[in-house]
């Protein structure tokens, strides 16, 4: 395969977002159909398109990795990047947005606007990214435009702007009205004709076209003043009006398409041609230089070269591939470049573009595109890579940490070593999953977005490395500590001929703010000062082990006071053994207890599910230590709950919201467990310690 050589003023780079199952592949295919990249469309279904390659994606029938899809059109390389529809992988759409400067918001006209649909919106508003919106799957039945038109208003403001009006209904969905240029647009057999509008969608026609041009003429006070005067502005105006409006958000053009019948898809491709913004309009990327002081990079050829990954993929055979948005400069291939996060030299040995998982060589890359490399293991998503007289690090992208966490174990012993090593690999394609080992409970952790996204890591595990899985709950890492202040008295004596062992100490117990204090207060030498380790080596020893369930005990002062030695038997062992048996004398005395973790939890929600979310925390034993109402008609909840209680809580509360729920988790200290469920820790957790 072969593609022309392109420079920034000839680059668009447009993700594509939706709800799950709006139809982004599908219209992906259309995409690259219609462009002359593919000579026959795939499909969902049948497993055979092009950006959904995975064995993983094709299994479950839906986008679970953004993939890259270049299509030429009209001297023009517009760079479509796939993103999956679930929140789940919201990773993979985070990567995507930080290199582009476009998108189609993908909705589905059989569905309206769903929770995805929302996020996805709040995502582009966030990064201020021009959007498109498109309505697709117009040759579906029982499709109410007007409603959908006014529910789209509604929800996302009154900049929305209809560029097209339908024409035909359901399966007869034909074509539509331009609303710009006032003509009908018919699609039959593949092929666009141009016609006249019919008079009965000409009144609608009109208004719309009266909307379309006050917008225009608010995007600059020349138009505006022109608008006044002569009441009305030229199309080649409008078209610039439009363009400007929407590369700085003062407009969200809607269209119309049927992806199944590649109805509106050409129109779609010059409109991303005509109105999103190519590298050139775009403001300088910020940095900084390897001294910390700021810089800045455009979008242009005569920059120094500058790039940041924002994808890896790794192939078990083929190794790590890297997508790069390039910022600045030209890339060609042999070329030297720094890796500037570690300042490392790196030669590129190759550049090309990918086309799915189909790559298409290159010779050299400008400034704007987006292109990938192959077998630069040191590369790793969000590393900056620049010219090496003139360096410069990006900021880093930002990811959400993990919200759910299950306990894995392979299922074949034999894997205990590949495990580790495959989920690290994996880990390098998606930042949005942690692993961990919890030395304390022996569990290997894994932490995601959810269930979904978790289970598609498990697949990868299996599918790529061959490592099967089993998963539980993990274990929640309890504390112990104490209540009440108590002396104890510990003696060790061992006499078998020889040298003996003796050591003798009291040491007064209660409780401290600190982990562990250690304080001595002996007179008279009962024990010598260099044993005064040993007792307090002895006790962080027997701290490793708490006396309930054999959880780690903290919060405890110590204070050696008392004992004895024997000048000849006395050795550091004695006082590590002999502190260890006063903690267990004093027990009686020091009340134990045992601690649970309390995290502090933020939950947006909808202002409408705010009741449901508070009952629902009061169930769990949350404090709820505060709302505040966001813009777009949310709340935010911050709620201070045992860790034991939000488990499973990323799919509870999916359940509780209809998926529009979001939360974070971060630890914060340890409480006492209440009385009533101390019992039940103990049954859990001690058959497993005195193992």
């Amino acid at each position: 395969m072969y593609m022309k050589e392109y420079h920034g003023k000839a680059i668009r780079n447009v993700a594509l977002l939706g709800h799950l199952g709006s139809g982004k592949t599908s219209l992906a295919e259309s995409l690259l159909f219609i462009g002359g990249a593919i000579d026959k469309k795939g499909s969902v279904e049948r497993k055979n398109t092009v950006s959904d390659y995975t064995v993983e994606e094709q299994n479950r029938q839906t986008t679970l990795s953004a993939s890259l899809i270049p299509v030429e059109w009209k001297d023009h390389k517009i760079n479509f990047l796939d993103t999956p529809g679930s929140e789940e992988f919201v990773g993979e759409v985070e990567g995507v947005l930080s290199a582009v400067k476009g998108a189609v918001l993908i909705i589905d006209a059989t569905k309206g606007i769903e929770v995805g649909t929302e996020s996805s919106w709040e995502l582009l508003r966030e990064r201020n990214i021009p959007t498109f919106v498109v309505i697709n799957k117009m040759d579906k039945e029982n499709i109410k435009f007007d409603q959908l038109i006014d529910s789209i208003r509604d929800t996302f403001g009154n900049r929305i702007a209809p560029f097209c009006w339908p024409l035909g209904k359901s399966e007869n969905f034909d074509g539509f009205a331009n609303i710009v240029n006032k003509k009908a647009y018919i699609f039959k057999d593949g092929k666009v004709t141009e016609g006249e509008i019919y008079p009965d969608k000409m009144d609608k026609v009109e208004e719309l076209y009266l909307q379309l041009t006050e917008a225009v003429a608010e995007t600059s006070e020349e138009l505006l003043d022109k608008y006044f005067e002569e009441g009305s502005l030229s199309e080649d105006e409008i078209r610039e009006g439009l363009r400007i409006g929407t590369i700085n958000g003062d407009i969200y053009p809607v269209l119309v398409t049927s992806a199944l019948n590649d109805v509106g898809v050409e129109t779609l491709l010059n409109m991303v041609v005509d109105y999103m913004p190519s590298p050139l309009d775009l403001k300088p990327m910020k940095g900084k230089d390897l001294d910390g002081n700021e810089v800045e990079r455009k979008s242009v050829d005569d920059e120094p070269f500058s790039a940041q990954v924002f994808k890896t993929i790794i192939d078990p055979f083929v190794g790590s591939i890297n997508l790069f948005k390039i910022y600045s400069g030209t890339l060609k291939v042999g070329q030297e470049v720094l890796l500037t996060n570690n300042k490392t030299t790196l030669k590129v040995p190759q550049i090309f573009t990918l086309q799915g998982k189909t790559q298409i060589p290159l010779d050299n890359a400008h400034a704007g595109d987006i292109v990938a490399v192959a077998k630069l293991p040191e590369l790793f998503t969000s590393a900056t890579i620049a010219e090496k007289k003139n360096p410069i690090i990006y900021p880093v992208i930002e990811y959400p940490t993990p919200t759910i966490y299950v306990a894995v174990k392979p299922k074949n012993k034999q894997d205990e070593e590949k495990i580790s090593s495959a989920l690290q690999k994996i880990n390098q394609e998606d930042a949005t999953f942690e692993i961990r080992r919890n030395p304390e409970t022996a569990q290997l952790l894994v932490g995601g977005q959810g269930m979904t996204h978790i289970n598609f890591i498990l697949d990868k595990l299996k599918n790529q490395f061959k490592v099967d899985v089993e998963t539980e709950q993990p274990k929640i890492v309890y504390r112990e500590t104490i209540k009440g202040k108590g002396e104890g008295h510990g003696r060790h004596k061992k006499q078998s001929g020889g040298a003996g062992q003796f050591g003798e100490v009291y040491i007064r117990f209660e409780p401290s703010k600190q982990d562990f204090e250690f304080a001595e207060e002996v007179f008279g030498g009962a024990v010598p000062k260099n044993y005064f380790p040993a007792v307090e080596k002895g006790l962080i020893k027997t701290f490793e082990k708490g006396p309930l369930a054999g959880f780690p005990v903290i919060g405890v002062k110590a204070t050696l006071y008392d004992g004895s030695y024997h000048p000849v038997d006395s050795n550091e062992i004695s006082f590590v053994l002999a502190a260890s048996l006063a903690f267990k004398d004093a027990l009686p005395k020091i009340k134990p207890t045992i601690l649970e973790p309390i995290m502090e939890v933020k939950v947006v929600i909808k202002s409408e599910y705010l009741g449901s979310v508070l009952g629902d925390m009061n169930k769990r034993r949350g404090r709820i230590m505060g709302t505040e109402e966001l813009s777009g008609g949310k709340t935010e909840v911050t709620v201070e709950v045992p860790e034991s209680e939000i488990i499973t809580y990323n799919t509870e509360l999916k359940a509780m919201t209809q998926a529009s729920g979001k939360f974070s988790r971060q630890f914060l200290r340890y409480e006492e467990v209440p009385e009533h469920l101390i019992d039940k820790i103990i049954k859990e957790y001690q058959p497993k310690s005195n193992n």
